[in-house]
């Protein structure tokens, strides 16, 4: 096993920045995706990000040199096999990232911490019926990943303190804050964040005031950096309407968590935000 490897599997916006965030502390980092495309892009997004370190003199030559060595970017997870730390960031599907826990505890050693960075599904219902349910666990990001300081380490019904432990110094390491949390519905932070994009939703339905009106209340009477919208196309809309979905479900239907026909309709038409060059603004130009 290898102590200072890291796996992370998905290379979507967030897989890469939780990449990147490891690169960037002399991890050995091995980012895994299906598809060639993104990895390709987010290969791409890594090493400019790089080379913005060396411009503002974050990171020498050298150094860059030596963490561009330290990434390795695989199809298949067998990749993954040795090492000690692997989170996975794959899209808002149980069933998706329950045969990824499946196949890791099957292919990592049986003390290896593997950790899911989920934003809302339960990590109980994750590892539940999985060998070794105590050292899997909540690892839950913010994006962009390499600027949010702020990490959710959730424990399961089953995860050892152990590991809870060994999660918390691990994001530490990493430079970032953690909080514990309970294997609640959001967790902590997108429970609290479901009114602030449920209610701009509804007074968006309601035609009481539109999109750039109510980012601008927002920001300039509330003190948030982003309004809800645009927060919602930096998020990625089908990932925040998933997230509410999942929210809603498990509090058993709740009103207050209640999902907007406005972002559904949205992610039917594709237009997911700025990935997509077009969300609630349009990116396009």
């Amino acid at each position: 096993m290898n102590a200072n490897a890291v796996g992370v599997i998905g290379a979507g916006t967030m897989g890469a920045g939780i990449a990147l965030v490891a690169a960037r502390k002399r991890y050995s980092v091995t980012l895994m995706d299906t598809s060639p495309a993104v990895l390709e892009k987010a290969r791409s997004y890594i090493e400019s990000m790089l080379v913005r370190d060396v411009e503002k003199g974050k990171m020498s030559e050298p150094e860059k040199a030596e963490t561009e060595r330290n990434m390795t970017y695989i199809q298949d997870m067998s990749g993954l096999r040795g090492h000690e730390i692997v989170i996975e960031a794959v899209p808002e599907r149980l069933g998706l990232k329950k045969s990824i826990f499946q196949a890791l505890t099957e292919l990592c050693a049986e003390d290896a911490m593997l950790m899911s960075n989920t934003s809302s599904i339960s990590i109980t219902e994750i590892a539940g019926g999985l060998a070794h349910p105590e050292r899997i666990l909540g690892f839950h990001f913010f994006n962009p990943a390499p600027v949010m300081p702020l990490i959710e380490v959730i424990r399961g019904q089953k995860t050892a303190e152990a590991y809870v432990q060994k999660a918390y110094e691990f994001a530490l390491r990493l430079g970032k804050t953690p909080v514990l949390a309970g294997d609640s519905p959001g967790f902590i932070v997108n429970r609290v964040a479901r009114p602030f994009y449920n209610e701009a939703l509804r007074i968006l339905g309601d035609r009481i005031a539109g999109v750039e009106q109510i980012d601008r209340i927002m920001k300039q009477a509330g003190g948030f950096k982003m309004g809800p919208f645009e927060l919602q196309d930096l998020i990625g809309i089908d990932i925040n309407f998933a997230t509410t979905e999942s929210v809603y479900s498990n509090f058993f239907h709740e009103g207050r968590f209640k999902p907007s026909r406005i972002q559904q309709r949205m992610v039917q038409s594709g237009a997911l935000g700025r990935k997509a060059g077009e969300g609630f603004y349009d990116y396009g130009k």
